[in-house]
């Protein structure tokens, strides 16, 4: 058996319109309604909006707690007697968090409880990023090399604390170490980030002449950077803990050195493969050959099969990029190309009409996508 015993209170359920067997989600949602409709600054001067507003607040205060529900469901309002006073907010800092029904309404402008949480002095220090150009060969097998680079270091002189005498920061005089500062709006206070302490609650008096409290300094360092041997372009390296130095002694963040590769004079990259394009003349490649040509690591005999075709790619095993972190290499790839002399003398054009004179080609049309193939090739 229910009861209702103050006949000059609205019931709960009516006041938020929803029934009395309505959810959790469905009590926050119809009282988000009502706080929003009825809400103090979106209507300035109606005194019957703010009483409205008032009386949807404690009547979620009620329903929202399971307890008081229960209570309130059996006895009516003499079960939750105090909960809600009359004028409606002597028991609403630890029922309804404003925070999470106005959230994305009004940000952080609203605390009712004290459940803002004053920011820390201590911060983690930011990840920095160096570029770093190196040498196509230097991708292929690795190198080390030094690079300078400028970032934030613990403030020697102060130690990190930021203040002379070393005693560190001192609760702020301003929000008296709340990092908030809280201004009555009618029946509920606002509170805003503090702007002497950013929120810290508490600032330094005596800062240090060195870093002017702010408990660190740029410096330029040195740092030896290993780079692996088959990296790519855009590698990135990291290196923990060698960023900026936090605020107040806060941890360091890290470093990324990020890799661009310096283009080779006639070796490409694709993969763990490299590509070179190598000329041969016309007797090399109608009676075939061995020929030594220059690997990204040295000497190579490279042996040309008798009728080799322009174009044409030889493949030699494991001359090319080193596997990163793992055993085994890529190969190096050799485009052939034949090249025909642009001018003879009168005894080559003696040899090569003998020679056009002992063969035969047939001269058909070619499919216009071959063609292309074959304009690809000699680009």
């Amino acid at each position: 058996m229910r009861y209702k015993t103050d006949v000059s209170k609205a019931d709960y359920y009516e006041v938020l319109g929803v029934s009395r067997d309505a959810s959790d989600q469905e009590l926050k949602s119809a009282y988000r309604k009502q706080a929003m409709k009825y809400h103090p600054d979106r209507n300035p001067g109606d005194h019957a909006a703010e009483e409205r507003f008032k009386e949807a607040s404690e009547a979620y205060q009620v329903l929202s707690d399971a307890d008081k529900r229960a209570a309130y469901d059996r006895y009516g309002h003499a079960g939750v007697n105090g909960a809600g006073a009359p004028g409606g907010f002597s028991g609403f800092s630890g029922g309804v968090d404003l925070g999470d029904i106005f959230g994305d309404l009004f940000g952080e402008m609203f605390s009712m409880g004290g459940n803002q949480q004053r920011q820390t002095r201590q911060r983690r220090g930011d990840d920095l990023r160096f570029d770093l150009a190196i040498d196509f060969e230097d991708a292929i097998f690795g190198t080390e090399t030094e690079v300078k680079l400028r970032r934030y270091e613990s403030c020697s002189t102060c130690k990190g604390s930021g203040s002379a005498s070393g005693r560190g920061p001192s609760t702020c005089p301003q929000c008296q170490g709340r990092g908030q500062i809280r201004y009555q709006q009618g029946f509920f206070s606002v509170a805003r980030t503090c702007s002497a302490c950013g929120g810290a609650g508490s600032i330094v008096s005596d800062p240090c002449q060195t870093c002017r409290g702010e408990t660190r300094v740029t410096k330029e360092i040195k740092l030896n950077v290993k780079v692996p041997p088959g990296v790519e372009e855009g590698t990135r390296i990291r290196y923990a803990g060698e960023g900026d130095a936090g605020r107040s002694g806060g941890p360091k963040g890290d470093l990324y050195i990020v890799l661009s590769i310096r283009p080779h004079d006639f070796f490409e990259r694709n993969g763990h493969d490299l590509h070179c394009v190598i000329p041969i003349s016309f007797p090399q490649a109608a009676l075939g050959a061995e020929i030594e040509i220059e690997g990204i690591d040295g000497k190579i005999a490279l042996k040309i099969p008798e009728g080799t075709q322009s174009g044409k790619e030889l493949r030699v095993r494991a001359r090319g990029v080193p596997f990163l972190n793992e055993k085994g290499r890529g190969d190096l790839v050799v485009q052939i190309i034949v090249r025909i002399p642009k001018k003879l003398t009168r005894a080559q054009r003696d040899l090569v009409t003998q020679l056009a004179e002992s063969m035969t080609v047939e001269n058909k049309p070619t499919s216009p996508s071959l063609l292309e193939k074959m304009k690809d090739l000699f680009s």
